[in-house]
């Protein structure tokens, strides 16, 4: 598969995200937030939390699961305190840190509060 066929594939799973969050209740802030520190794919909100999402979409749950490194995770969580430095009304709200899974080309596994940045 080329970089571009990729790059769809990757467009496409988080546009599923967006939806499926939506669906669930939550308000989407933003999508492929950047920083020079990293790359969010979808910041949300609902109720008093914030959630930072990372999308990955794979064949199997086993490599979606795989795909996230611990440096990844870092990017991703030093991202996110750029976010919230820079944005005022999200920051006496909790945050946490989701992952959405979208196995195959429609199932979606979204687990909450996947890892902690301690």
């Amino acid at each position: 598969m080329s970089r571009q066929a990729y790059e769809k594939a990757g467009r496409r799973a988080e546009t599923l995200a967006v939806w499926y969050l939506r669906v669930k209740g939550y308000y989407i802030l933003s999508r492929r937030y950047k920083t020079k520190a990293g790359e969010i794919d979808i910041i949300a909100v609902r109720g008093k939390t914030v959630a930072i999402v990372e999308v990955k979409q794979r064949e199997t749950r086993e490599a979606a699961e795989a795909s996230l490194t611990t440096l990844a995770e870092k990017r991703i969580s030093t991202a996110a305190e750029v976010f919230l430095s820079r944005t005022p009304s999200v920051q006496n709200k909790d945050m946490r840190f989701d992952l959405i899974f979208i196995i195959g080309r429609w199932r979606i596994f979204h687990i909450p509060d996947a890892w902690r940045d301690y």
